[in-house]
């Protein structure tokens, strides 16, 4: 009998234990569930559209003789030419920059008396040179690597590359978007807070997107996962996101 009495009591207090558990659990999960769902969010955008002013344009030229002498000589000639020929079109010396010359050693195939290749041996040298232009006359120098007939003319083998094309003011343009972003997102939460009779509470958490500088109007495909920062384009545009995540009361 008394036995049984105690087995009661120990079945009484497992049962206390379970219902008092179920409730701190069910506690805990209301909770939670207020915390992770009882918020609101939006992603707001800004973008603009600007025009670089800044242009770098990269050309190289070289220059091949039996010695590396020769070669020496004639590639400071064609310096001297190219750099004559930039600073008759407008660009001031101070905006040009020569690379160092890289010298490197040419061959030639080498056939038996019977024509069949058995090799090759030294022929003489090759030297090249690289020649920066960094300006802000973005319209002379889009012309000037444009047109280098007359360096050909003159013998020089120089070889363009594309222009690229910088802001000088892009920080400030940067910290402008956050700012227009940031009120974009704050609005849309505003509209969706009054439409849906929610009260704000405070900021929850923030983020900001990854910039994206494309060319102008070449859309969202331009966009990259880490940001895309064009440099081909004179004309360009620039996009930022910040999202918002706000608790509500």
């Amino acid at each position: 009998m008394e036995q049984k009495k105690r087995g009661c009591i120990e079945a009484l207090i497992i049962g206390m234990c379970i219902v008092i558990s179920c409730g701190f659990l069910a506690f805990g999960l209301s909770h939670f569930r207020s915390d992770s769902t009882h918020v609101i969010t939006a992603t707001g955008s800004s973008s603009v559209d600007f025009e670089s002013d800044i242009i770098i344009w990269r050309g190289s030229f070289l220059s091949e003789a039996y010695t590396s002498q020769e070669a020496y000589s004639k590639i400071k000639k064609d310096a001297d030419k190219v750099k004559q020929y930039l600073l008759n079109n407008g660009i001031s010396e101070n905006e040009i920059v020569f690379d160092s010359v890289d010298i490197g050693r040419t061959y030639k195939d080498v056939y038996d008396t019977n024509g069949n290749y058995v090799g090759s041996e030294e022929d003489g040298y090759r030297l090249t040179q690289g020649v920066t232009i960094t300006s802000s006359n973005l319209d002379n120098v889009e012309k000037i690597s444009r047109d280098i007939s007359s360096l050909l003319d003159q013998g020089v083998e120089l070889t363009s590359d594309s222009p690229e094309y910088y802001y000088s003011g892009l920080e400030t343009l940067k910290l402008d978007l956050i700012n227009k972003a940031a009120e974009n997102a704050k609005e849309r939460i505003d509209i969706m807070a009054k439409n849906t009779g929610a009260s704000l509470g405070k900021l929850k958490n923030s983020n900001l997107g990854v910039f994206q500088i494309t060319a102008k109007n070449s859309g969202t495909s331009s966009y990259s996962y880490d940001g895309a920062f064009d440099t081909s384009s004179r004309y360009k545009t620039a996009t930022i996101t910040v999202k918002l995540e706000y608790d509500i009361k």
